[in-house]
This record gives C-alpha cells, sequence and structure tokens, in this order.
C-alpha cells in the first residue's frame, strides 16, 4: 500500500522505515523539519522513497503532500519534543484547529490532527504495527528481579503513574521508599530519571507507563540503551515498563547494559494494570 511515515526525531522513523520497506510498502517520507534527523535523506534513497520536509504546525502543507501522493494511510513515528508546542508558527490549517482546542496538551493536539488528517481521507495506523517484535514482554525481563522492598515501590507507584498518564501530564514517575520523588512532564523520561538521583540517589525504582486508554497511532512509550544510560548515571535500580505497549530499541544492548549495572527490569501485564484502574 502507499503509507506516509511522519518523522520525529530519534531512530524510530528508521526502524518503521525499514519495516514498511520489507513489506513492499510504497513510502513517502514527511520528516518534521525541527526534529527529524538529515540521516533521512540517506535512508529514504535507499528505500526509494519520496522525501518531504514540513516546519511543525504547517498541517495546511502536510495535508497537501498526502493529497497529491494519493496516500490513505499514515504513520506517526519519532517524538516531537512536547516543549515545542510553545514555539511553533502555525499555518492557517493549524490556527483553525487549535482555536478549537480545550488544551494545548499531547492527546489534544495529536488527537486533533489525527482528526485532521481523517477528516481528508487518511487513517493514522498503529505506530507500533510495524514493530510488534519490539514489543515488551510481561514479567521479569532482566536477569534479576526487583528485591522485596523494590517490589513495594511499584506497587506503591503503579496508581499514580496511572493517574498521571491519565491527565495526560506524563508517563513517568520515580518512586524510592514509598515516596514519589519525580513525575515527568514535558522533560522526558531521560531527564525525569536525572532530576530523581539528583534528589534521592542510589536506589530510585523508575516507573514508565502507558495512558489507561493509550492511543497507539501515536505517542508510544519507548525506551532503549538511552534509558539504562540515564538510570545507570542516577544509580536508578528497578525500570517498570507496560507489557504490549512499550517499545524496546536496541533490546540486545539494553539488556546487557541492564545486566551488568544489576538493574531489574519487569514488563507490568495488562491485567495489573487493569486491576489497577479498578481499584481507583
Amino acid at each position: 500500500m502507499k503509507l506516509a511515515i511522519i518523522a520525529g526525531n530519534g531512530r524510530f522513523p528508521f526502524l518503521v522505515l525499514d519495516a514498511a520497506r520489507s513489506l513492499g510498502h510504497e513510502i513517502t517520507v514527511i520528516g518534521i523539519k525541527e526534529e527529524a534527523s538529515k540521516d533521512l535523506e540517506a535512508a529514504a534513497k535507499q528505500a526509494s522513497a519520496a522525501l518531504h520536509w514540513v516546519s511543525i504546525g504547517h498541517l495546511g502543507t502536510l495535508l497537501k503532500i498526502l493529497n497529491e501522493a494519493e496516500i490513505k494511510t499514515a504513520v506517526m513515528a519519532g517524538q516531537v519534543k512536547h516543549v515545542k508546542i510553545f514555539g511553533f508558527v502555525p499555518d492557517l490549517t493549524a490556527m483553525a484547529m487549535i482555536a478549537r482546542l480545550p488544551a494545548r496538551n499531547t492527546d489534544s493536539l495529536i488527537g486533533a490532527v489525527a482528526d485532521l488528517m481523517k477528516e481528508h481521507g487518511v487513517e493514522l495506523m498503529n505506530s507500533a504495527k510495524l514493530l510488534e517484535p519490539m514489543l515488551a514482554g510481561a514479567g521479569r525481563l532482566s536477569e534479576r528481579g526487583p528485591t522485596a522492598d523494590e517490589q513495594k515501590d511499584l506497587d506503591f507507584g503503579y496508581g499514580m503513574a496511572d493517574a498521571i498518564a491519565g491527565f495526560d501530564i506524563g508517563q513517568t514517575i520515580a518512586v524510592k521508599h514509598r515516596a514519589v520523588v519525580a513525575v515527568e512532564a514535558m522533560e522526558g523520561t531521560d531527564e525525569t530519571i536525572a532530576r530523581a538521583g539528583h534528589l534521592a540517589g542510589d536506589g530510585v525504582v523508575i516507573i514508565k507507563v502507558a495512558k489507561p486508554n493509550q492511543d497507539m497511532r501515536f505517542d508510544v512509550p519507548i525506551v532503549g540503551l538511552a534509558t539504562i544510560q540515564a538510570m545507570r548515571v542516577a544509580g536508578a535500580k528497578v525500570l517498570s515498563i507496560d507489557a504490549g505497549k512499550t517499545l524496546v530499541f536496541d533490546r540486545e544492548a539494553f539488556l546487557a547494559s541492564a545486566n551488568e549495572a544489576g538493574i531489574a527490569i519487569v514488563g507490568r501485564a495488562a491485567e495489573s494494570a487493569e486491576g489497577a484502574d479498578q481499584k481507583r
């Protein structure tokens, strides 16, 4: 099929591009100028994919590209930093969309973009669909599991992490001794981990969750080697991610680094998250 990849930063767009190419899709890459790597040019050329660059907020240009290429399916891959919502200059199409929004949080903005695309005949697909083998499994993923005290921190933190994610504030919290040390907002996971280490020192437990009604078309939780490196610097000892809803990049290096540092990694099963929701 004809597929547009709307590319933000990081490796996500490259992985989706490789997967789409292997499936024989006719690909158009639309790179976000302020976020996507210039290496996309070479990757798109290798995949025989058309490449366009669009600035954040230029939705009219985006829709024009999709229409002229007769594309009916698109996938969002790669992060657009949340703080960028304060700095972009919208075109008339984006201005009209923003004027109808009740808030400028992630769900409102990207959800509105998805709705606008649908109005123009373009469906956004599950952004993890092409990378399903990379989704985290359930249970212990590392060589060691959490200690009894660390498990108490996890149990303490899950409900709070789910609540914060449900309000679209952030998807990561840090806990130590049954106290919340840091909460993610717009700064991102790695910065939250660094702040937690600065505030509480070694032994912090990191909980990264999907939103209670996670829209897998966008803002899918991702962890990778950089996550573990941030944890090692901060002295964090446990990482919990949601099974089936979190993409794990560079899995072998990710786990090897965690095991070397004695970091426990667990995949929270979906039924565990649902049980936490019911308790609240």
